[in-house]
C-alpha cells in the first residue's frame, strides 16, 4: 500500500475532539504532508490549520484526501459521499481508516475508474501474503511492544525515529495500525491479517534492507493481553527485532477493556517478550522503557523513571515529558 501524499485532512461532520485523533496524529507526525482540512460545517471540529475546498486543495497539490476521524462501528456515514464523490471526479485518492470499506460503495468504485484514482482501505489488507519463514535478513530492527494496548506503542515508534534520525542514524518508520499507515503513506493493518500470516506481514513490513541504518516498526497490542497476544507474537518472531522498547501506561489498573485481568507486572512483560524474541533472533535486547505519565505530576515521573533505570537497569523515559534521547544512545553501540 502505497498513498500518494500530501493529503486533504477529511474531518466530516464530527463534533467530538477524539473522533479526530487519526487526523490529529497525521498533522503532528508529519505537518509537511498536509495542505489542509475539510470541514462540511462551522460547528466541526478543527485542527487549527487552513481550511480547504477541494479545489483549492488540489491547487496546494494535495493528491489524497485522508478521512481523519473514527466512530463507533467504524463505518462511513451517507451525509459524507457526495463530498467523497466529487473529491474522486476532481481527481484525488481517497485513504480510509474506517472498517467499513469504501469499495464498498460501489459509485466510489465507479468514479474512482472513470477518474483514475485509487479508494485505500488502510485496515484492510487483500494482497497475497506469505507464511513467515524465521530466516535472517539483512538490516537493524527496532520493535515496541508493551504492557497492554494503547500505552504509546505508535507515540514512542515515532518519537524514536524522529531522535534517532536528528542523531544522524538514516532511520524508516514501518506501520503496522492505520493511522500509521497514513502517517507513513505505506505499511500493513497487521490486526486484519489471518492469523497464519501475521509474521509474514511484518517480514515484508521491513524487508531485508542495506540501504539505510535502522527499522522502526510500530509495536501492537500486548503479548500478555488475552485479546490481542496473537498480533504482537507474529509481530515479534516477523519483525526479528534487533532491540526492543516496552511501553506502559503509569495508573492502569487493569487490561484495557478487561476489568477482571490486571496489567501484567513489568518484569514479566519483559520477560515474556525476551523470550518470544529469541525464537528469530538470539542477539535481542531491550534498549529501553517508555512511559506515559500523564497520570501523575512531573516531578513524580522524573523521580519514578529514574527509580525504574535502577530497578531494571534500562533508560527509562516519558518521551512526552523528557525526550526519547536516552534510548537512542544505547542503539549507536548495537
Amino acid at each position: 500500500m502505497q498513498i500518494p501524499q500530501p493529503y486533504l485532512l477529511f474531518l466530516g461532520d464530527v463534533t467530538d475532539p477524539l473522533s479526530a485523533k487519526t487526523a490529529k496524529g497525521v498533522l503532528h507526525w508529519r505537518p509537511e504532508l498536509c495542505t489542509g482540512q475539510l470541514r462540511l460545517n462551522a460547528e466541526t471540529v478543527s485542527l487549527g490549520i487552513a481550511d480547504l475546498s477541494l479545489q483549492e486543495a488540489k491547487l496546494r497539490g494535495a493528491k489524497t484526501l485522508v478521512i481523519g476521524t473514527a466512530n463507533a462501528g467504524g463505518y462511513i456515514p451517507q451525509t459524507w459521499l457526495q463530498t467523497l464523490q466529487e473529491a474522486l471526479e476532481r481527481g484525488f485518492n481517497i485513504a480510509s481508516g474506517m472498517h467499513q470499506r469504501l469499495t464498498g460503495f460501489p459509485s466510489l468504485v465507479t468514479a474512482a475508474s472513470i477518474h483514475q484514482c485509487k479508494l485505500f482501505d488502510v485496515r484492510h489488507y487483500d494482497h497475497p501474503l506469505r507464511i513467515g519463514n524465521g530466516k535472517p535478513r539483512p538490516g537493524k530492527r527496532l520493535l515496541t511492544v508493551g504492557t497492554d494496548c494503547s500505552v504509546g506503542k505508535m507515540y514512542a515508534s515515532l518519537a524514536l525515529e524522529k531522535e534517532m534520525s536528528r542523531q544522524g542514524l538514516n532511520t524508516h518508520f514501518r506501520a503496522t495500525g492505520q493511522t500509521g499507515i497514513l502517517i507513513s503513506g505505506t505499511g500493513i493493518s497487521v490486526d486484519a491479517v489471518v492469523a497464519d500470516f501475521i509474521s509474514g506481514a511484518a517480514e515484508q513490513i521491513s524487508a531485508a534492507f542495506t540501504d539505510h541504518d535502522w527499522d522502526v516498526i510500530e509495536g501492537q497490542g500486548s503479548l500478555l493481553n488475552p485479546s490481542f497476544a496473537g498480533v504482537s507474537l507474529g509481530l515479534l518472531h516477523g519483525s526479528q527485532p534487533d532491540a526492543l522498547v516496552l511501553c506502559h501506561e503509569i495508573g492502569r489498573t487493569h487490561t484495557r477493556h478487561l476489568p477482571h485481568m490486571p496489567v501484567p507486572a513489568i518484569q514479566a512483560t519483559l520477560d515474556a517478550n525476551y523470550t518470544a524474541a529469541k525464537l528469530t533472533n538470539s542477539s535481542a535486547e531491550f534498549v529501553g522503557i517508555c512511559l506515559n505519565t500523564s497520570a501523575i505530576d512531573e516531578e513524580q515521573a522524573f523521580t519514578l523513571c529514574r527509580q525504574w533505570e535502577q530497578e531494571y537497569n534500562l533508560p527509562v523515559t516519558d518521551p512526552v515529558r523528557f525526550g526519547i534521547s536516552c534510548i537512542v544512545d544505547k542503539l549507536h553501540a548495537i
